[in-house]
């Protein structure tokens, strides 16, 4: 297991390098100019003072002394300064952070929850009305953009029922620190439930074929032999067998999670880092932009690490293999 770890944390660092090589580059030859995004556009200035600009921000130097100053940097812990926010990349996203960890937690809760109560449901009612619902409900949410599925909360809670405010994290022109719990809850339900909705057909879909498998089984047809109910079947045989699949799965769903957040973010103006990465991009604030995609990336490799991890964990072939 500790071999399996240590080698996991070996393809994050690699993992690192090669994402931020990518970024890097494709911001370096991007339209962007971090010194006009910094001043701004309604700021004149000479060509002198842009070149002792570059000078002083070190872009007169080569693209590869640049990754290398840039890198050397990060590792210390200085991500730079955003463009946008006028403040440390390290403060903004630390800022932000918690408010994009609470969405994807309760999303990938609720997700995970109600995604494997539903497969469990559809498999024990097999090709009945049940199981035709959801697969339908399941198959559909898998060909739903999230932002698509946002817009339409947006339309039907927000403006048609008036249930929910239309986005933010707080009601407009209110202070954050006088922002009360109940209004960030207010706030927080119709992104945290377009992420749910999304996340749940992946893991219904996955549970209910591993659910029927199990029910096809020769143990349990000698479980249904020996007079076992339905109910008996499933806490005997069922649950034990399709549960820790359907959590490693979860765990392995972060890379669609955090892409999710980013659209549900923007659509919802809530103040994470998906929408903080999408500000960044459009403003070109690259400090902030090379800052979150290296972050994402630590975040989504995590949830794949912590899945190879369980599975490792309960089958012996995984950790020979590893």
């Amino acid at each position: 297991m500790l071999r399996l770890i240590l080698l996991r944390a070996l393809r994050l660092a690699t993992l690192l390098v090669g994402v931020s090589v990518l970024a890097f580059t494709l911001v370096y030859n991007s339209p962007i100019d971090p010194i006009q995004a910094y001043i701004g556009t309604d700021v004149d200035l000479t060509e002198e003072q842009l070149a002792k600009l570059r000078e002083h921000w070190g872009l007169d130097r080569s693209p590869v002394e640049q990754y290398l100053a840039w890198a050397r940097e990060m590792i210390q812990g200085d991500f730079g300064v955003s463009t946008l926010y006028k403040a440390p990349v390290i403060d903004v996203m630390g800022a932000r952070f918690g408010a994009s960890l609470a969405l994807m937690g309760v999303a990938w809760t609720m997700s995970g929850v109600l995604g494997y109560l539903l497969g469990a449901a559809a498999a024990m009612r097999r090709g009945r009305l049940a199981d035709r619902v959801i697969s339908w409900y399941s198959y559909t949410l898998s060909a739903t953009p999230a932002f698509w599925l946002g817009i339409v909360f947006l339309v039907v809670f927000s403006v048609w029922l008036g249930w929910f405010p239309v986005g933010l994290a707080g009601p407009q022109g209110v202070p954050a620190a006088e922002v009360t719990f109940a209004q960030r809850i207010h706030h927080f339900v119709l992104p945290a439930l377009t992420l749910s909705a999304i996340g749940v057909a992946n893991i219904a879909m996955h549970t209910r074929e591993k659910m029927t498998d199990v029910l096809n089984s020769e143990y349990v047809a000698f479980a249904r032999a020996r007079g076992e109910t339905d109910a008996q079947i499933f806490r005997n045989h069922g649950f034990r067998n399709s549960v820790v699949p359907a959590v490693t799965l979860q765990f392995a769903y972060f890379a669609e999670l955090f892409g999710g957040s980013v659209l549900a973010e923007t659509v919802f103006s809530y103040p994470g880092l998906g929408s903080t990465l999408t500000e960044a991009a459009l403003g070109g604030d690259v400090p902030l932009l090379l800052g979150i995609v290296l972050v994402s990336a630590v975040f989504v490799f995590t949830g794949n690490m912590i899945a190879d991890v369980i599975n490792a964990a309960i089958d012996p072939r995984v950790r020979r293999r590893a």
